[in-house]
């Protein structure tokens, strides 16, 4: 499974589920993450997109922390099946969906 695998699934259950899945680009901040997730209901998530296994780079994850103190959720998906669990945290109005990595995936 490759990265792209992963973010394409994200990008059909986001739409699925009544949500945008906008490509994140950020031109002179480096490390940024992937994905901008947006909810029904101003729910937000950054999401970062990895292959199975493999982690943020040093830089990805010292980015997640300054949108992190900035009181974003960031969430780290490294398979398929961690969107699902992703998907129910945020659209449930529950549990941080960033506070354990989502439910799945790679932690920060």
């Amino acid at each position: 499974m490759r990265e792209r695998d992963v973010e394409n699934a994200l990008r059909q259950q986001v739409k699925e589920a009544g949500g945008l899945c906008l490509k994140f680009v950020s031109p002179g901040w480096s490390g940024a993450p992937d994905r901008l997730c947006l909810f029904p209901g101003g729910k937000m998530c950054f999401v970062e997109l990895k292959r199975p296994g493999e982690r943020p780079r040093p830089l990805q994850a010292a980015r997640h922390m300054v949108l992190k103190r900035l009181g974003f959720d960031v969430v780290v998906l490294d398979d398929t099946k961690g969107i699902s669990q992703f998907l129910e945290d945020i659209t449930s109005g529950g549990d941080d969906p960033a506070k354990d990595g989502g439910g799945a995936g790679v932690k920060p």
